[in-house]
């Protein structure tokens, strides 16, 4: 099969180039490379999805399989006027950004960015989104395989919203957890994302997706972190003290991604459907997933010695948070 990857040089899509050149497919990598290069093995494409003309090296070519994981709706357009007709099969990868109201497990949609819209601010990544998702549906109908995933975990996370987990626990003492156990939480493996993708390149899977795992609450979530170390020959004594979200908030410590934050906190209820996302459908349509430990311990075996995290909470920032909530505490005591 003649696979052609947009990107192909960071995470899911490099991730998927791997894998499709692994599975003896002729893939191709069209990118700019300036984030970082191909899997050995590839062909590559270089390209400047910036403007039309950027993207005239792919006009005519014949592929199998297309796989896009645009975010910028101007971008979309031009790619699609050069390839689409040529194109057996689509797959776009979106996000569970799409969605209008994270507070509930709904199906409507954010109203949609501008067709050319070009604003790269990812206060607009979700109606980005949808707009590129509208745009591969409106030129390739049943051939277009639209994915949404979740929170995407696995090797080479460069998000390390999962990353800090394994990291913090495997330092031991007394770790400072968000919210409530029972608060629900979802991810995909990289692995198993790209797997997919490939799967349904090769089966001609049409139809629009949620790519995400069952939910679990964050106390599973911790637990089964912290059985996996183990099981790697990795302990460290930890435990866990669980800060309502409304302190944490009070006291600087941020949701999701970013300085100072948690991953894989985002606030109750405003977000009670963003991480309880239906995984049945994409399963049923072949979606195999891999268990947390096998995440964990991939993803520690990636890792390098000493990672270098973007979102984390740091060592001196957890110790005043705990500080203050025992202090809370006894007070209330």
């Amino acid at each position: 099969m003649r696979v052609l990857i947009l990107g192909g040089t960071v995470y899911l899509s490099k991730e998927v180039a791997r894998q499709a050149a692994a599975r003896g497919h002729h893939v191709t990598v069209a990118a700019r490379g300036k984030s970082g290069g191909p899997p050995d093995g590839v062909e590559f494409i270089g390209i400047d999805r910036s403007s039309a003309e950027g993207v005239e090296p792919l006009r005519g070519k014949e592929f199998d399989a297309v796989i896009d994981v645009a975010r910028i709706p101007a971008q979309v357009g031009p790619v699609l006027d050069a390839l689409a007709d040529g194109a057996a099969h689509w797959t776009f990868v979106s996000s569970i950004s799409v969605y209008a109201d994270h507070s509930k497990v709904d199906e409507a949609l954010l109203e949609p960015a501008p067709d050319d819209s070009d604003d790269p601010d990812v206060a607009l990544y979700g109606a980005s989104k949808v707009t590129c998702e509208n745009l591969v549906r409106e030129r390739l109908g049943d051939k277009a395989f639209v994915v949404r995933p979740g929170l995407v975990f696995g090797p080479h996370d460069p998000n390390d919203r999962f990353g800090y987990w394994p990291l913090r626990v495997a330092d031991g003492g007394e770790i400072l957890a968000p919210g409530r156990p029972e608060r629900l939480v979802q991810w995909i493996d990289v692995r198993n994302l790209a797997a997919w993708i490939l799967d349904g390149a090769e089966r001609r899977l049409s139809g629009t997706f949620d790519a995400i795992t069952d939910a679990v609450g964050m106390g599973d979530f911790l637990d089964g972190v912290t059985e996996s170390l183990q099981e790697l020959g990795v302990e460290a004594p930890a435990r866990f003290t669980w800060v309502p979200q409304e302190f944490l908030l009070e006291h600087g410590v941020n949701p999701w991604a970013g300085v100072e934050s948690l991953g894989l906190w985002v606030p109750e209820p405003d977000y009670d459907g963003m991480l309880n996302r239906p995984a049945g459908p994409a399963v049923d349509a072949g979606l195999r997933l891999s268990t947390l430990a096998e995440t964990v311990q991939a993803w520690w075996a990636a890792k390098s010695a000493e990672p270098e995290l973007e979102a984390s909470l740091s060592p001196e920032k957890e110790a005043e948070v705990l500080a203050a909530w025992h202090l809370h505490e006894s007070e209330r005591a």
